[in-house]
Formats: C-alpha cells, structure tokens, sequence
C-alpha cells in the first residue's frame, strides 16, 4: 500500500490524537512566529528609519583652539593681564565653506543658525521672575559664543535660520507652529518672522502683524519684522545661568536677516548638516574637514539617535533570535518524546509492515508525511496567532530595553566628559538654533515606538516559519525512528 495514502487514512482515524498533535505544534510555531516577526521587523525598522533619524555633523567653532589662543595671549601680556579680564573671541563660520559642504555627496538637508540679540520697539517682551532671579536679559551669542555679542544684550533673542523645520526643537515637537507657516529657504533676505504664541498674545499679535525692534550691536536703525507664524514651546529658559531670558522671547528670522541685525556679512555661527544615512558620517566628516580651516572651526558628527535606535533594535533581534531557537529546541524534544510515545503504541503495526516486506525508509517516510500534513494546520493557525503573540512580546521587550537604554543616555548626558560637565567642544544646550533645544534630551526610546514594529506576515516570513517545522518535524521524527530503524521485524512482534 502506498505509504502517503497510509498516512493519510491514519490522520484522518486517529483523530483525537491528531487533534493534541496540532495543539502542540500549533503552540510550538506560534512562538516561533513571534519570534521571527519581532526580529525580522526589528531590522526593518533599522533600515527603514535611517533617513528618517539621519544623522547631524555641526561645523562651528573651535573652542579649544579659541581657549588656548585666549591663554597664549593673556600669557604674553605679562603681569598686566591681570588687571584686565581676558576676551574670548570665537570666529564665525563663513558661509562659503558652508555652501562648500552643503554640495558634498550623502547630504539629506542643511542648517544655519545666526543668535543675537535686540531690543523691543513697538512690543512688550515676557519678564519670568523667580526667588532667585529675574530674567529678562538673554545671552546675545548662538551657539559659537561670540563675545562680542556678549557685551550687548537685549530683551529678545534673535535667531537666524535657513529653514526652522529642520531645528531639533521643530522636529522633536518641543516647539511647533500654531498659527501662519514656518520659515524656509525662501525667506532668505526678506523680513519674515515666525513669534512665540505667548509674546503674540501679550502683544495682541496675529499673521500679517508687524513689529519693530532695535539691534543691540549696530547703532542702525530699527528694523520692521512682518509676522508670518505662530509657535508654541514647551522649553522653560533659553540662555545660560543669569543671563537667561523667557522662551517666548524668541523670534526666529532669516539669517540674512539676523546677520544684518548682528552687523555681519557672509558669515553664521554655526551650520547643522543632515545625512541621509547615518553609516557614512565618518567619510562626510573626513570631507568637511578638507575644506574648513581646523585651527578655527571643527566638524563634529552626531549619530546618537540612529544608534540609541539600532541598540534597542539590536537587543529586540537579539531576544527574537533566543526565543527562536529555545522554542526550536524545546519543541523538537516535546515533539519526539510525543512521537516516541505514538511509534511505541503502534510497533505492532510497524512489525507486520516489516515482515510483509515493506521498507523502513517507507515506514519512517509515513510518519514524517504523517506530522507534515497536521504541520500545515498548525503554519495555518500559527499565522494567525503568531502576529498577536509578536504585538504583545514586542510591547514588553520594548517597553524594557526603553526603559534600560534611556537610563544609560541620561547618565551619559549628565556626564558626557565624565566630569559632570559639557566637553570642551560643545555649544551650549540653551541656543534654541543649535543642535539640542534648552531642557530637551532625546531619548533613546524616542527614536522608535513599539508602534513602529511592523510585524508584517509576508510569504518570507511563512517560508522561514515553514523551514523551522520542517526541520523540528524531521529531528522529532528520526530521533523517535531509531528504535525502529535497528530492530528486526520478528523482534518487534515478539515484543
């Protein structure tokens, strides 16, 4: 008889044995199922998002070269360096250097920020006071520092960019536009400005309004902005220690615009660069530094976020891959004690088949067709239960690896020097057009939700599952066989 059709007729006759072999099986492939959807969207979810998470190389200054030049001088002066305090001066960035990166190859977008400061003219700006100081002043330098823009400060926080999507605060939604549009490349040498909600309220300010305010640093004349957005922050204080001044104060503008405010021609404080994928920021770096002078300005590379996410992708892949494999093994044993049991209940059978002449092979053959045919229920039934057993693994892991990941990114940013203070590098945090917005630190578990998992069956998927039961069927069944395969047909009946 032809062993497929024996095996058949047994599954269908024994069919509350065939029913617990589906159960288990089906139990066994879920897990598996699980297992491989969080893996297999674990490292889609790396390659998916490294567009979207990019990676930021800052030209600025360089504040060592600037220290150690503030020193070399105050030195050669002798002891009449004591009398006054020394200048720190910190050089802008020229813009053709910029535009000069901007063409280098794996550019996904870039930024310009220009800070100063200026006074109101025809508003009134926010005062927050506390018991320990009044803040109504702002540091006039962006992020470079420029000491010169220190000597002279105003009532409002003039911030040059080239376009303020770009901005961590805009794109990590500390800051967000209510009213009107956001400022863009467009905007270049024009008098367009984006206001705080809060200043746009005390002053019963709308879209289209105008306001005028008076530079700090030139003695020109007042300069007339046009409102053409609202936005609202969620920041506390912008600035550094006393100096600090309200959010609201904060009016973004061109950087043209700002260098006119700031007395300046063909120059920024600093330049954000995004790449469009994160892997190749060394070789983007090692360009940049070819064309800037490096005893001047540095070119530093921010991939934080893109890793912060491949570390947490990479421990959900690793969880994955251990549920896979312990599930793979514990089922190939479940599997062959069960058809171990079942081979011992049926060694009658298999005696009068061996002495009517049939072959082992054709023997062991039935079993195998035998657990495959209850194999396919199970990849069924799996694929239906693996995606829900996936979204709620998923969401505990994830919930743990955010919760590990975020706790060691706040140490390191508390300690980024391991002295408990910013490295020597490192524009301050407080410059809303810098890389990282006042009381804002991104977090690891930020840059991917349990949400963005997409445990996605595909026909991939299916087939890697299909492998997996294929191979702990075949294990379970040759390991159960063994007896079989070495007794002789007289043997078994006797026995």
């Amino acid at each position: 008889m032809n062993f497929i059709k024996r095996a058949w007729q047994n599954v269908i006759f024994k069919k509350g044995r065939s029913f617990l072999l589906i159960i288990v099986m089906t139990v066994i492939m879920i897990f598996i199922m699980a297992g491989l959807l969080i893996r297999n969207a674990a490292m889609t979810t790396v390659n998916t998002t490294k567009q979207q998470v990019g990676a930021s190389v800052t030209l600025s200054a360089n504040r060592e070269q600037a220290f150690k030049k503030m020193r070399t001088s105050t030195s050669n002066d002798g002891p009449s360096a004591t009398k006054t305090r020394p200048k720190l001066t910190m050089p802008s960035v020229k813009l053709k250097d910029v535009t000069a990166i901007s063409k280098l190859a794996g550019l996904a977008n870039y930024n310009v920020s220009v800070t100063t400061s200026a006074n109101a003219s025809s508003i009134k700006t926010i005062t927050t006071s506390s018991n320990s100081n009044k803040t109504g002043g702002m540091m006039g330098g962006g992020p470079s520092g420029n000491a010169e823009s220190i000597t002279s400060t105003g009532d409002l926080q003039i911030t040059g960019v080239l376009n303020t999507a770009t901005l961590n605060a805009f794109k990590d939604r500390t800051s967000q536009i209510t009213k009107g549009r956001a400022l863009n490349s467009s905007d270049k040498t024009t008098n367009n400005a984006i206001i705080e909600s809060e200043l746009a309220k005390e002053n019963n300010l709308k879209v289209g309004d105008t306001i005028k305010i008076k530079a700090t640093t030139t003695s020109k004349a007042s300069d007339t902005l046009k409102v053409v957005g609202i936005y609202k922050t969620s920041q506390s204080s912008v600035g550094l220690g006393p100096q600090q001044t309200d959010p609201a104060n904060v009016i973004y503008t061109s950087y043209t615009l700002a260098n006119q405010i700031k007395g300046q021609t063909g120059k920024v404080d600093s330049a954000t660069f995004t790449l469009s994928d994160p892997t190749q920021k060394n070789s983007f770096v090692k360009a940049a530094k070819k064309i800037i002078n490096p005893k001047q300005f540095t070119v530093t590379a921010d991939d934080s976020t893109y890793q912060s996410l491949k570390q947490s992708m990479q421990k959900m892949t690793n969880f994955a891959n251990k549920i896979v494999w312990l599930v793979a093994i514990a089922g190939t044993v479940i599997l062959a004690l069960i058809i171990i049991l079942m081979v011992r209940e049926r060694r009658y059978e298999m005696g009068v088949l061996l002495s009517l002449g049939e072959h082992r092979a054709k023997i062991v053959g039935q079993l195998l067709v035998e657990m495959l045919m209850l194999l396919i229920v199970s990849l069924a039934l799996a694929g239906i239960g693996g995606r829900f057993a996936g979204q709620a693994l998923s969401k505990q892991v994830m919930s743990s690896v955010t919760t590990e990941t975020t706790t060691n990114s706040q140490t390191s940013h508390m300690r980024p020097d391991g002295n408990g203070g910013p490295s020597g590098n490192q524009a301050p945090s407080g410059q809303p057009g810098g890389n990282r917005p006042s009381g804002q630190m991104q977090q690891p578990g930020q840059a991917v939700k349990t949400s963005d998992l997409n445990l996605k069956i595909s026909a991939v998927t299916l087939m890697q599952l299909g492998a997996f039961g294929f191979t702990i069927i075949a294990f379970a069944v040759l390991l159960a066989s063994l007896n079989i395969l070495r007794l002789e047909p007289r043997k078994i009946l006797i026995g």
